[in-house]
């Protein structure tokens, strides 16, 4: 679903106008208008407004539906990793950081 979608979707299901939805968001009522029809999208700042007005995620508004998603393989490792221990998880979570860490620095290392 497109951010357009996603912007009209939050309105309809509030109950709202566009110049209430302008009004909420503190977005002017052209600009609701260009962001339902398309025509434009919203800047960094003008998604958080929005976000924190809705209680949704950026991701929610940006990202189409599993696009950020892990790939299968991903999917069941992680699905697996829920069902240990807070310990446990504490542990993978360490060693998952470490490795996106290392990876970075490689990088980083690379570059220069």
């Amino acid at each position: 679903m497109s951010f357009s979608a996603r912007f009209l979707q939050l309105r309809k299901e509030n109950g709202l106008t566009q110049p209430q939805m302008a009004e909420k968001t503190g977005i002017h009522i052209s600009q609701v208008r260009r962001y339902e029809s398309g025509e434009a999208l919203p800047s960094m700042d003008i998604l958080k407004r929005i976000a924190v007005a809705f209680s949704v995620t950026t991701d929610w508004l940006v990202f189409e539906e599993g696009e950020r998603e892990p790939q299968d393989e991903l999917k069941l490792k992680f699905e697996a990793i829920k069902q240990m221990d807070e310990d446990e998880q504490k542990a993978v979570l360490s060693i998952l950081d470490a490795m996106i860490l290392k990876d970075q620095a490689k990088k980083l290392i690379g570059r220069a």
